[in-house]
This record gives C-alpha cells, sequence and structure tokens, in this order.
C-alpha cells in the first residue's frame, strides 16, 4: 500500500508540475505575441520652442506708382517730322522729345508778326502826328487797338507752333518709344510715358479700425517678389480723406527713396506696417500645431518613464495659440520655452508612441517667407 501511495503521488506531482509548465510556457508565449503587436516607432522630425519679439503687423497689397509719372502726348495732330530721344533713357525737365511738322505755322506766325509790325508802325507814326495835333486822338486810339490785337493773333500762332514740341515736363526715365518719323499722329496720341523714379509712392488700403492704429510718418517696409529677401523702407504720407463705404477700407498712401532705381511704378508689393508695442512670445512653426474644434494642440517629444522603455515618447499638450506672421505661430500658453515639439507626422501619434527623430528635411521657419520657383 506504501509503496502504490508513493507512485500515485508522484504522478500527481508529475501532472501538477506539467501543468504549471505549461501555464509559465503559455504566459510568455502570450507577452511575446502581445510584444510583436506593439506599435513601431514612428518617424517624425522636430523642433525646439523659442521665445522671440513679436509686434503686431497690419499686412496689405499694394502698387508703386511715380511721384511724378505721365503718358506724352501733343495737343496737336500732325506728322512726326524727328524724334529726339532714345527708348529707356533719363531726361531733364524742359528736353525736347519730338517735333511736328510745322513749316505753314511757323509761316503764318511770320505774317501774323509782320502785320502786327504794321500796327506798330502806324501807331508811332500817328502818335507823333497827334503832338501837332495832325490825327485826333481818336486815330491813335483805334491804333493802339489794333496793335493789341495783331500781338494777341501772334501769341495764339506761337502757342500753336510750341505745341507742335513735345518737352519733357520733368526729369525722368523715358519708357518705350511708342511712333515712328513720319507717322500720322492725332491729338491726345501716347508717344511715350516718362517716369520720376528717385521717389515712389505706394498706395494701399487698411481696414477702418487701423486708422487709429496708423499715423503720417510711421514707417512701413515693403517686400518685393522681383527681390526675394530685400526689404524696402518707407513712411506713411497720407490717408484718403473718406472711407470706401463698399468695403470699410480707407487707402493710404506711402513714400518710398529709389536712389539705385530698383523700383518701377506698377510693381506689386506686400507691405507691412507695425503697429502697438514689442511683446515677447514662445515661437513655433505652424505645421507644428494641430488644430482641432475642441482646441489647439501640439505633440511633445519627451523622454520614456515607462520600466523597461527607452528613448523618446509623444505626449499631447493643448495650447493656446496667438497672432501668426510667415510660417511661424505665436503660443500664448501651454508651452514652455526649450521644449521640443513634433513638426511634421503628428497624424500617426498618440500618448505613448515610440518616437524616430529625423530632421533632415527642415520644417519652414521663417517670419518673413519669400515666394520660391518650384
Amino acid at each position: 500500500m506504501l509503496k502504490r501511495m508513493i507512485i500515485m503521488l508522484g504522478v500527481v506531482g508529475a501532472v501538477f508540475a506539467g501543468l504549471a509548465w505549461f501555464v509559465n510556457f503559455r504566459a510568455g508565449m502570450i507577452k511575446q505575441a502581445m510584444a510583436s503587436f506593439a506599435d513601431p516607432p514612428q518617424t517624425v522630425s522636430t523642433t525646439t520652442a523659442v521665445r522671440s519679439d513679436w509686434r503686431s503687423t497690419l499686412t496689405a497689397i499694394g502698387t508703386f506708382r511715380a511721384v511724378n509719372g505721365a503718358d506724352l502726348s501733343l495737343q496737336q495732330s500732325g506728322i512726326v517730322d524727328s524724334i529726339h530721344f532714345e527708348s529707356g533713357k533719363d531726361v531733364a525737365a524742359g528736353d525736347v522729345l519730338l517735333d511736328l511738322r510745322k513749316e505753314d505755322d511757323i509761316a503764318r506766325l511770320q505774317s501774323l508778326q509782320a502785320t502786327a509790325d504794321g500796327y506798330a508802325i502806324t501807331l508811332r507814326r500817328d502818335q507823333g502826328q497827334l503832338k501837332i495835333n495832325a490825327v485826333s486822338q481818336a486815330t491813335v486810339d483805334n491804333d493802339v487797338v489794333n496793335e493789341r490785337n495783331a500781338l494777341a493773333l501772334v501769341a495764339q500762332q506761337q502757342a500753336l507752333v510750341d505745341q507742335k514740341t513735345l518737352r519733357a515736363p520733368f526729369a525722368g526715365r523715358l519708357g518705350v518709344r511708342q511712333v515712328d518719323v513720319g507717322q500720322y499722329l492725332t491729338a491726345g496720341t501716347t508717344i511715350v510715358t516718362l517716369q520720376a523714379l528717385k521717389r515712389l509712392y505706394v498706395d494701399f488700403t487698411l481696414p477702418q479700425q487701423a486708422v487709429d492704429q496708423v499715423k503720417v510718418g510711421q514707417e512701413v517696409s515693403a517686400r518685393i517678389d522681383a527681390f526675394p529677401g530685400l526689404i524696402f523702407k518707407g513712411v506713411v504720407q497720407a490717408f484718403n480723406s473718406k472711407v470706401d463705404q463698399a468695403s470699410r477700407n480707407v487707402q493710404v498712401r506711402a513714400l518710398f527713396e529709389n536712389a539705385d532705381r530698383k523700383l518701377l511704378p506698377g510693381m506689386f508689393a506686400r507691405i507691412d506696417v507695425d503697429v502697438g508695442h514689442t511683446t515677447s512670445y514662445v515661437t513655433l512653426p505652424q505645421p507644428a500645431i494641430v488644430y482641432n474644434p475642441y482646441g489647439d494642440s501640439v505633440f511633445l517629444a519627451v523622454k520614456s518613464d515607462e520600466p523597461g522603455r527607452e528613448g523618446l515618447v509623444a505626449r499631447q499638450t493643448f495650447v493656446k495659440t496667438g497672432a501668426t506672421r510667415g510660417d511661424q505661430v505665436a503660443v500664448v500658453s501651454g508651452l514652455e520655452q526649450g521644449a521640443t515639439v513634433v513638426t511634421a507626422g503628428q497624424i500617426k501619434l498618440r500618448n505613448g508612441t515610440v518616437l524616430k527623430v529625423d530632421n533632415s528635411v527642415p520644417v519652414a521657419n521663417d517670419p518673413n517667407p519669400a515666394p520660391a520657383d518650384q
């Protein structure tokens, strides 16, 4: 009986040992299987939240125009006799640019001048005769009227002759010539454009709320696609005397010095007007912000505090954003300076996701970006 009891206990012990081994083996396999289903590290790019000075800026679209600029033409019709300018050249005020044929007008002027000279001779003779009472005062008065009328006709004809000569009304740079010698011109036909380039205006509009924020003499900045990376400085010169009833915007005119002649009338410009006081904000690239109806947030890259897990993991935090400038956005609250923030790849993240950082492709973070040809 004792021997049978010992055999039975041994068999029972072996059975329990086998069950314990199977339970441990199953638990290990389950753990291994669960580990194989864990999320793999997600590749993201990151940046460091920095603090920078911000100032509220009003942005508008404007167009350059010359302080003095005109499409030159003549008041008289006629055939082009001579051209005295070259396209694209600088001219001084009063320079002769073009002449129409005016032989007939000059001959008419000489005839009228001869008539005026005759009346002048007659007047002087009758004035001498008046002294000896050889003619009446009425005769002398009539001579005076005749001379004045003749001189007026001479002045009128001289004006017609002068109107067939085109002169530069002010100093500036000529455009492209639009006419040729021998061509018949009607009155008002554009011959060439003349633009004074030393100083230019920029006309732009601002909302009526900005009338109290922008003052005459305040500095403005202009950015132009033709000169990426350059910022041109000007000053506000005047406001329109009324607000547009349709748009509720007011027209503003700024003056820009253009000594190097880089700027040309008609150029498109983006105008920035700084208003308010300078404030310091934590700044991030705009792609770093995850915008949601229930609040804006960012993903931080932080060191894992879970046992057995090393490296960086994602942690979502809500922030309050402020104004934007270029590629940047100001964070008013919810983020500390120096935090490492995910800038790309947020769509595949959740709290605790293991991160793999790859910053080989930089994220745009320019406060004053310029368009680039792609």
